[in-house]
């Protein structure tokens, strides 16, 4: 099994780095039909610049796509999922996303609306033994950079339901986080698409911030 390096604090930071585009964070491209697509052009973008312009990241601007099955998925620390419909993942896909997050790797799946009923019997593959929980407020990933007591921004409406955020949890570790019925990635795409406020677009792109921090570091900075 590969093992991703345990992730440079310095290159998260910028201590010691003077070159942008230390690392780079990827979408994943998954089967199925679904539109893993979705929010292509500036979603991972906007986050990657806010990161870099707030918390003096290191990221490289442009987002890469890295398939299930690819061993390419190893090249990043952080790998965002997203879509409204269908997904399949082959026994082969399940089990390189399973090796890659046992291997230090972070998942998060952003529910674009539609994507849960598809979303987890597909990790219900990768990791059979387990099932989503809901991450308690007090959790880490909610204490980055920015604090968020009450749990995830609430950034789109879709069935009148309040943001939650869902975790699969290995051995101690949250290898995957779930955001379901909240739509960072619409948050994070630019205001034009959506007509987003600015205090809304900030919340989602302050959260995040945290995801990918947490990713990294596991901790809150203090």
């Amino acid at each position: 099994m590969r093992y991703l390096f345990p992730i440079i604090v310095f290159l998260l930071f910028g201590f010691g780095a003077t070159a942008q585009g230390s690392f780079q964070i990827a979408l994943l491209k998954y089967n199925g039909g679904g539109d893993w697509y979705a929010n292509l052009e500036t979603s991972i973008p906007n986050l990657i610049e806010f990161c870099n312009k707030n918390i003096n990241t290191n990221i490289q601007k442009q987002q890469a796509i890295v398939e299930v099955g690819s061993e390419e998925i190893y090249n990043y620390p952080f790998v965002h999922m997203t879509g409204h419909g269908n997904i399949i993942f082959s026994e082969a896909e399940a089990q390189n996303l399973r090796n890659y997050l046992l291997s230090g790797g972070f998942l998060h799946i952003d529910d674009n609306y539609g994507l849960d009923q598809f979303m987890r019997p597909q990790m219900k593959k990768v990791f059979p033994e387990l099932d989503f929980i809901e991450v308690p407020f007090n959790h880490p990933i909610y204490h980055q950079s920015f604090d968020f007591p009450n749990g995830l921004p609430k950034i789109h409406e879709h069935d009148q339901k309040p943001p939650q955020g869902f975790g699969l949890i290995f051995e101690g570790r949250l290898v995957c986080f779930y955001s379901f019925e909240c739509d960072l990635g619409d948050g994070w795409e630019d205001q034009s698409i959506h007509n987003d406020s600015d205090a809304t677009r900030k919340k989602a792109l302050q959260m995040g911030v945290n995801l990918i921090q947490y990713s990294l570091l596991g901790e809150p900075n203090n």
